[in-house]
């Protein structure tokens, strides 16, 4: 029985002090790394890149503990034993991410960077007003919080390249198209996880597939305004074959954990075909 209680115990400080939204991480990293690898192609600029990375990480990690803190999270920091760690690894990331902003704000960023942290912000700010909304808000909070997750890829192609230039802002638009649609693909899969034939999935997912042809259209038109390079469209491809895929496939069981995954795998190759594409 002690035992059960320690373990129970050690689960409960974890959720308090790690983050552990997988889809979360992809959404960050990912784009953070195509920026990255768009940058240097023509030039990187290593150690403020290394700064960049740590300041995402940490400001990326200071959320759960900030939430347990102030009580906004389902696992709160109650007592005082739960609330000095807690309270340690707030210090701690801010003095991390403080740190590494000073450092690239003294290397001349800080423009740039205050305009990109600026629309994460007000992202950030919409997406938990839209969760007051309840169940119905979940999915639109989701897309909204995204912009700001994807905010990395125009600031890991700023600092990495020193201009922050369109192919920056179509960085983030692109990633944040590529997630908005992993999304509304896991609420789709979660929400028609009993639907056994192709014409029940459609009658329940048709603003998915509405979402999809919308998806291309953009794309397509980017890609014909010079936006884009045409090359783009190849790394949405997986993406859309998966969803195409759902509907025709006979039903499995549905496994939220195995479909995180899976998703984080989908949105690491979309993130190579992507750099690929834009490296051309």
């Amino acid at each position: 029985m002690a035992t059960l209680t320690m373990s129970a115990e050690q689960a409960r400080k974890r959720t308090m002090l790690i983050p552990r939204e997988h889809g979360a991480w992809g959404m960050l990293l990912v784009p953070l790394a195509t920026g990255a690898v768009v940058a240097s192609r023509s030039r990187l600029h290593f150690g403020a890149l290394a700064l960049f990375v740590v300041a995402t990480l940490a400001l990326f990690w200071l959320r759960t503990p900030v939430e347990a803190w102030l009580g906004l999270s389902p696992i709160k920091a109650q007592t005082r034993v739960e609330r000095a760690p807690v309270l340690r690894l707030i210090v701690l990331l801010c003095a991390i991410a403080l740190a590494s902003l000073a450092l690239l704000f003294a290397r001349g960023y800080a423009r740039g960077l205050v305009v990109i942290g600026i629309v994460a912000a007000i992202a950030f700010g919409v997406q938990e007003a839209v969760k007051k909304l309840g169940c119905s808000g979940r999915m639109p909070a989701q897309i909204v919080g995204a912009i700001g997750l994807t905010s990395t890829a125009a600031g890991a192609y700023y600092v990495a390249s020193g201009a922050l230039n369109r192919t920056a802002f179509a960085l983030w638009a692109v990633n944040w198209l590529f997630a908005a649609d992993q999304i509304h693909f896991v609420q789709t899969r979660i929400r028609g996880s009993r639907l056994s034939t192709t014409g029940e999935k459609l009658e329940r997912g048709k603003w998915f597939v509405w979402a999809q042809i919308v998806l291309v259209v953009l794309l397509a038109a980017a890609s014909a305004y010079r936006i884009l390079p045409l090359w783009t469209l190849v790394a949405f491809v997986p993406a859309l074959a998966r969803g195409v895929a759902w509907f025709v496939r006979p039903t499995q069981p549905l496994d939220v954990h195995k479909l995180g995954f899976s998703e984080l795998r989908q949105a690491i190759i979309f993130g190579a075909l992507l750099s690929a594409a834009l490296m051309v």
